[in-house]
């Protein structure tokens, strides 16, 4: 009865972490997924009622409050009421500021090039990610994982070129709609590799200091609301009021990219930026299916290709 028992308790020890570590990535898949038809649900007439920097900032403070109560709970307070230094907490702004310098490029791209473009190119970053993991972090890839990180990336690029609008198509065929300056190429492999240095350096700091999770997330987010923020203190000044346009859906995106925001912190902390690597691109395929169950997109056959490219990385990378 005793070795009954033992085996039970070794056999939870063993498949309970995997359990709610599989848990947790699918419900970023999830969310991540869900983002896009979110935001196409929230539109009015075509146009987005509100503001999109506002939104971050709501999204930023939803994530700090939520790190706070957590911090409050797990009776980590003493932690944060503890001398410490600037050395110590001025590494969590450089996130914070990478991300915003993010925000306002996929903006700035805009003028540079086409929507299409950009979708399909901003799947650099998954290169980025990966040269800036192995050259960072010192972590050596074997020969099979930068190949199953190729196949991500071209996964993403098929996946963005069998969503382009069959309507640009037919316009490009009649004019010049495709298009891409140098600026604007400048400006994606800038992104890319912010966006890859954000991730890789919040990895950095979150495991090299043994500081509780939700502290760490507290000094993140407090640097994340001031520097998104100063950035949106224009919108302040417009004519519309502070919470115009929120509907269900606009709080359903603040809700859950703030809970992505902090599950993404548990994976770069306990796992890797590569995992997160997968987790996006397992989440556009999410985005395919809810956009044709929502949104009554079509699904074409072109849609398994990046499908049974990212199920191959992963075995790839992961075997």
């Amino acid at each position: 009865m005793i070795v009954i028992q033992n085996e039970r308790a070794r056999y939870r020890r063993r498949w309970l972490p995997r359990l709610r570590w599989g848990a947790l990535l699918c419900a970023m898949v999830l969310i991540y997924g869900s983002h896009a038809p979110l935001i196409s649900l929230s539109k009015v007439e075509g146009r987005v009622p509100f503001d999109p920097s506002l939104c971050v900032v709501m999204i930023e403070l939803a994530k700090l409050l939520v790190s706070f109560a957590a911090l409050v709970t797990t009776g980590g307070i003493s932690a944060l009421l503890a001398p410490t230094s600037l050395f110590l907490v001025a590494p969590y702004a450089v996130p914070a500021a990478l991300y915003a310098l993010n925000n306002n490029l996929v903006v700035l791209m805009q003028a540079y090039m086409d929507p299409s473009s950009f979708q399909v190119l901003s799947n650099l970053k998954i290169a980025a990610t990966a040269l800036l993991y192995s050259l960072c972090l010192g972590k050596r890839l074997r020969w099979s994982q930068w190949m199953s990180l190729g196949l991500l990336m071209a996964a993403g690029v098929c996946h963005s070129y069998s969503s382009l609008d069959s309507a640009d198509v037919g316009t490009a065929q009649r004019g010049p709609k495709l298009h891409i300056t140098g600026r604007g190429l400048f400006l994606m492999l800038v992104y890319c590799c912010a966006s890859g240095l954000a991730a890789v350096y919040t990895e950095r700091v979150l495991k090299s200091q043994k500081l509780p999770l939700s502290l760490q997330n507290l000094y993140l987010y407090v640097f994340g609301v001031l520097i998104n923020g100063l950035s949106a203190l224009s919108a302040l000044a417009s004519d519309k009021s502070f919470l115009e346009g929120y509907s269900w859906t606009v709080w359903a995106i603040i809700a859950g990219q703030a809970a992505n925001g902090l599950l993404m912190s548990v994976v770069l902390k306990h796992g890797s930026g590569i995992t997160r690597l997968f987790v996006i691109s397992c989440s556009m395929l999410v985005n395919a299916v809810m956009s044709w169950a929502v949104l009554g997109l079509q699904l074409t056959f072109f849609f398994l290709i990046p499908l049974a490219m990212v199920a191959l990385a992963a075995f790839l990378y992961y075997t």
